[in-house]
């Protein structure tokens, strides 16, 4: 197995082999005397990790930090220093290190750890990417879009989760993308060649959901002319997908309960057992633990459903996805439409960026389609987008707020967004991520990107 790439940056010729001899058994081990031999070795390699002194001449270890973050392939980074304190910590994580060591406290254990750790998280970090492309290649730009800390949790889920047979409970408001998150876990397991078989619960009255889900018999009820085949032995072998789960009636709900404990059940108007092999996927909008408590929604059957959980977080908790999510859903549109509209105005964008979406990304994706539809040039403009949105602004289609008068690309209006953020809360950058939903790591690498690391 290739060892982790680690860059040691130390100006001490011995900390710099000691450090060496101990961690090279487990690393692949490049030295750096100073900053500027550092940044010309990682603009020839890529790095795993970089592990760098505080103090050196010339450039310190915290500028070197910011100038390898913004690399292509930035490494994790690590700062060691002699001269520990909880304010230079702080610092040491606003400019971008992933983890603080002080030299004082150096046990070679803890490094090792530390780094592995660290290299560990970066390969997941790796794996979420590839397998939002993955999910991309497979259900285009309406799936799941985004780089908060809550999105890629639900990625790290869905790999983990999707080879095994476990029962899955979709948790989120209407229009999260819980029926793609399904999909995702269908798609990623050994069942995806076999059927993926949605059934909308609350779509259906009890008597006709009893049978669409498990079959009957003819003659079962009036109207029975002839042996229904049910959803359950439809998605044999594959993955059903309960939408809805908290409108079904007690009696479904105890059939449902005896198939997750059994994987058995009958047909309507028969006493014939039979059985499936069905992965469950379940999903709500709805507070299941609160009907629990009601006594509308057996217990037993939640605790069933509930092997692992996934929450989906509304859009407004993550609307620094927004710009990526609007400019992808041109693309789809523009080109199913046969229109050239390739961008947005800053009107357009600063509108989409102030609205709340209650309907969340289902909300976003219909507005962009019909202002594609309605668009007369190249760029959408605030006029082309719902009214809601333009009389949130007052209703003439001008911004919330000030605006650059050019007109802005998606990236432009991540920047701004980002400035925007950073100003709201006064230049604490770790409120300011989590505001727009944003991973630590991500914002940083972004603040290099936009060239706002003085902010």
């Amino acid at each position: 197995m290739t060892k982790p790439t680690l860059l040691i940056v130390d100006d001490e010729k011995p900390t710099r082999e000691g450090l060496r001899a101990a961690l090279e058994e487990r690393f692949d081990v490049y030295l750096a005397e100073d900053a500027k031999a550092a940044m010309e070795l990682l603009e020839r390699e890529s790095f795993d990790v970089m592990l760098t002194d505080f103090q050196m001449p010339n450039e310190d270890g915290m500028k070197l930090i910011g100038r390898a973050k913004s690399l292509a392939k930035p490494p994790i980074c690590i700062l060691m220093t002699a001269y520990g304190s909880e304010e230079l910590a702080v610092d040491a994580m606003k400019r971008g290190a992933d983890d603080y060591i002080a030299k004082g406290r150096l046990q070679i254990d803890e490094l090792e750890m530390r780094i592995a750790r660290a290299v560990r998280s970066q390969k997941l970090e790796v794996e979420n990417v590839s397998l939002r492309q993955r999910l991309d290649e497979k259900f285009g730009m309406e799936n799941i879009v985004g780089e908060s800390p809550a999105m890629k949790e639900i990625f790290e889920v869905v790999q983990q989760v999707a080879p095994t047979r476990a029962t899955v409970l979709l948790l989120g408001e209407s229009g999260t993308g819980k029926e793609l998150v399904a999909k995702a876990v269908h798609q990623l397991s050994p069942r995806a060649k076999l059927p993926f078989v949605t059934v909308h619960c609350a779509a259906l009255a009890a008597s006709l959901l009893e049978s669409e889900l498990f079959g009957h018999e003819k003659g079962a009820f009036t109207g029975a002319h002839e042996r229904r085949i049910g959803r359950f032995e439809q998605a044999q072998g594959g993955t059903l997908f309960l939408d809805e789960i908290g409108e079904i009636d007690a009696t479904i709900q105890i059939k449902l309960l005896r198939f997750l404990g059994e994987r058995t059940f009958e047909r309507v108007g028969s006493n014939k057992t039979l059985t499936a092999d069905v992965r469950l996927v379940a999903a709500t909008n709805k507070n299941l633990e609160a009907l629990v408590q009601a006594g509308t929604f057996r217990e037993d059957l939640f605790f069933r459903l509930r092997v692992v959980e996934i929450n989906l977080p509304p859009l407004r908790e993550r609307m620094g996805d927004i710009p990526l999510l609007a400019q992808g859903f041109l693309r789809e549109f523009a080109a199913e439409n046969h229109k050239p509209v390739k961008d947005f105005t800053a009107e357009a964008l600063e509108l989409l960026l102030n609205h709340r979406w209650p309907g969340n990304v289902r909300e976003l994706r219909t507005a962009i389609e019909s202002a594609v539809v309605l668009c007369r040039g190249e760029r959408i403009s605030a006029r082309d987008l719902p009214r809601t949105l333009r009389a949130e602004a007052g209703g003439t289609g001008a911004p919330a707020r000030e605006l650059p008068k050019n007109d802005l690309t998606v990236k432009e209006a991540e920047k701004q967004l980002i400035i925007r953020a950073l100003n709201e809360t006064k230049g604490n950058r770790t409120r300011a991520a989590k505001k727009i939903g944003m991973a630590r790591r991500t914002f940083h690498r972004k603040l290099h990107t936009y060239h706002l690391e003085g902010f």
